[in-house]
């Protein structure tokens, strides 16, 4: 949920591996000591370290008490997360997107947020806060616009998005917010800012029936995954369940239309918003 403020800069979360790293060598033992000493591993304390990953609150309470560091972890732990305009299960993923080098993305019923418009963003916002305030509402649709920047300039990543055309269908905010929500796709689409494909209602069944799903891939960790629901999200770093959740995105593929199939597709469903548009 936004808070109204941006998210920290990496060098901000680096500060918090950069001094688990000197308290840790001021005791002379290496990541894996220090790991079992806090039940993670070795290679966790070193994304850590290297702020490739983002400590949790309980695992900085316990590294304060191994390493006798007066509350130092919890209290910088605490105000960072603090400053992050999401909700708690997605604070991480968010943290990750700014790493990785390469994100594929299935959306079953709405576009992606690196992918969404301010005014579908303000849509979808007000049609599951119907109650909030419409400073909340603003700074929620500012956080999601913040976060798009990570696929501006030469070190985006490299983007994959698989939508099913319930995205296309379901209107959002009106059609004239669908028009220009499926332009401004079809428009990155033909910059070469995303490949984008779309399953239809005549593939039927598909892989992720059970709803959206994020690969995440980096330049020298292992891929993790994020998958989601109305209420929580999930991270999936367990190696073997992030190898059936590729094996997922794989079939997702297979059961889309070709890229230029798919953005005829989009151009069309485009196109009959703009026309319903224009005689409302």
């Amino acid at each position: 949920m936004a808070k109204g403020s941006k998210e920290p800069k990496l060098a901000t979360w680096k500060f918090w591996g950069d001094e688990l790293r000197e308290r840790r060598d001021a005791l002379g033992w290496t990541q894996d000591e220090l790991g079992k000493k806090v039940f993670v591993s070795g290679t966790y304390i070193g994304q850590l370290e290297t702020a490739f990953r983002r400590p949790q609150l309980e695992l900085s309470i316990r590294l304060d008490q191994i390493l006798q560091t007066d509350g130092i972890f919890e209290r910088v732990y605490r105000n960072l997360i603090e400053m992050l305009p999401y909700a708690q299960y997605f604070k991480h993923v968010a943290h990750l997107e700014t790493v990785a080098t390469k994100i594929c993305e299935f959306a079953p019923t709405v576009v992606p947020g690196l992918l969404q418009s301010a005014e579908y963003a303000r849509a979808v916002t007000i049609a599951a806060n119907p109650f909030v305030t419409q400073e909340y509402v603003e700074e929620t649709v500012t956080s999601r616009m913040d976060r798009s920047t990570i696929m501006a300039g030469p070190t985006r990543p490299e983007y994959w998005v698989i939508l099913h055309e319930n995205v296309l269908r379901v209107e959002v905010g009106g059609p004239a917010v669908m028009a220009e929500q499926l332009e401004q796709i079809a428009a990155r689409v033909r910059a070469g800012e995303v490949l984008v494909t779309v399953i239809p209602y005549a593939a039927g069944a598909h892989a992720s029936m059970a709803g959206m799903l994020t690969l995440l891939e980096f330049e020298n960790e292992p891929p993790a995954g994020y998958t989601e629901t109305a209420f929580s999200g999930m991270l999936l770093d367990d190696p073997e369940v992030v190898k059936r959740a590729q094996r997922a995105y794989d079939l997702l593929r297979v059961a889309a239309l070709s890229p230029t199939a798919s953005l005829a597709l989009i151009d069309s469903a485009a196109e009959d918003y703009r026309r319903c548009a224009r005689t409302t």
